[in-house]
């Protein structure tokens, strides 16, 4: 690791809510250029790093040039399955075939507004991460099986920040920010006018840092899991404003009983069963401001009761000296994650490979999406990985880039991979809230 000094703008807060931009040298500790580094079975991990000014990196948000795409891993191809859509960030398959994706953003924010929130604002604007929410779900239907989408409609519309989807029997459920409701449907429906009815209520508002909120059931249909992310990065609004949040949330759809199936879990999102051994498997978002290589986000099996550190510490018993009071007994408790995936990488999507049709080498593992970094140096994710597993676990080979060059030479993201899922034909699909669209990944022609 070498350090690197960058002349960057300081905006600094003066009195009646003005701000001057002045100009600065910064001396950076520059993070390893190594894609190896924060990922695998048992990651090397530096020491902390804070800085009164932490590392942002944002990649500009520009979306592809025409006739531009990402680059597929050899032995597959990519097309588009999907365009103009409106911030297109999860994904979900039908028995039929039909894809239904989650047109969506984050909710308007009522928290404490300030000076934090507002230059965190216009980070998350130059990353395309705001915006309002489009709060649809779309379905999308390939009639002539030729990998592209010849047929959308408006599924269902007037949700509030929806993201998880999951099918019951003929029930519909849709994670929303706020509640996980449901709706009748009938197989082949290409739109639904029922009105929903809700299941059970999400921790939300005022806050809701981490707005997405993902869903899967069990083989029986009987239990919804629930993501739902922590309200801060390290716990400073208080851990009050955490109850039932950095967690995973276990609710029985009989009765709409909710509970708290893992914890410490800073922001989990992607969700997936392997089939063999019947765990639940989920990837996660760790925290920022420890360094460029620090926290590595993750992908862990999920434990009945099980603890994950956060926000006492990290990777199982790796204190974060930052959080006060600690809680020793609790941390003697943090389960470490089973594969990290590299530190700011933006881990969201989450599928585990069985029944896919690419080459052999993607028969087991899982598929994961990294939205990307905007807080390291140099970036990190931006791009589709894969991997392997032997036994039902990791196997502890390096992960494989499936989906790459999402970003431009000069440094602007065409897009941004968010959800993954495999389609009724194995191929994999991906969203891009960025490019707005759904890549399509398949095996080439032998």
């Amino acid at each position: 690791m070498k350090n690197q000094t960058k002349i960057i703008h300081c905006f600094v807060p003066v009195f009646f809510g003005m701000t001057f931009s002045i100009l600065t040298t910064v001396t950076f500790a520059q993070a390893n250029e190594s894609s190896e580094v924060g990922y695998g079975l048992n990651p090397e991990l530096p020491k902390p790093e804070t800085s009164l000014i932490p590392t942002v990196n944002v990649a500009p948000a520009k979306g592809w040039p025409e006739n531009a795409k990402p680059t597929a891993v050899a032995g597959t191809q990519v097309v588009a399955f999907a365009k103009d859509l409106q911030h297109p960030r999860w994904l979900y398959v039908l028995p039929n075939g039909d894809v239904l994706v989650a047109e969506t953003n984050a909710p308007a924010r009522e928290g404490k507004k300030g000076f934090r929130s507002w230059v965190t604002g216009l980070f998350m604007k130059k990353a395309g991460s705001t915006g309002e929410s489009a709060n649809r779900i779309t379905l999308l239907r390939d009639s002539d099986n030729d990998g592209v989408a010849d047929f959308r409609s408006v599924l269902l519309e007037g949700l509030n920040s929806p993201f998880g989807m999951a099918l019951v029997g003929n029930s519909l459920f849709v994670a929303n920010t706020d509640a996980i409701v449901h709706f009748t449907y009938n197989t082949g429906d290409t739109k639904i006018t029922s009105p929903g009815t809700k299941l059970v209520d999400l921790p939300g508002g005022p806050i809701n840092h981490h707005w997405t909120k993902n869903i899967i059931a069990n083989t029986d249909g009987s239990t919804l899991y629930a993501t739902v992310g922590s309200n801060s990065n390290i716990g400073e609004a208080g851990m009050a404003a955490e109850e039932e949040r950095a967690a995973i949330l276990e609710v029985d759809i009989a009765t709409g009983k909710r509970g708290i199936y893992a914890s410490g879990l800073r922001n989990p999102n992607g969700l997936a069963w392997h089939p063999a051994t019947r765990e639940l498997w989920t990837v996660v978002n760790e925290r920022d401001e420890l360094g460029n290589d620090l926290v590595p986000d993750y992908m862990t099996s999920v434990k009945k009761g099980g603890f994950y550190g956060w926000p006492y510490s990290y990777f199982g018993q790796h204190i974060d000296e930052r959080v006060k009071p600690q809680n020793p007994e609790l941390v003697k408790q943090a389960i470490a994650p089973d594969y990290a995936l590299g530190a700011h990488t933006a881990s969201l999507g989450l599928a585990y490979s069985a029944g896919n049709t690419l080459p052999a080498r993607f028969a087991d593992g899982m598929f994961i999406g990294q939205h990307g970094s905007w807080n390291r140096e140099p970036r990190s994710g931006y791009k589709v990985v894969f991997v392997p597993f032997a036994e039902g676990k990791p196997s502890g080979a390096p992960p494989v880039d499936v989906l790459s060059d999402f970003l431009s030479k000069d440094g602007d993201a065409f897009g941004r991979p968010v959800g993954v899922i495999l389609d009724s034909k194995g191929a994999l699909l991906v969203a891009d809230d960025v490019g707005n669209l759904i890549w399509r990944v398949s095996a080439t022609a032998p």
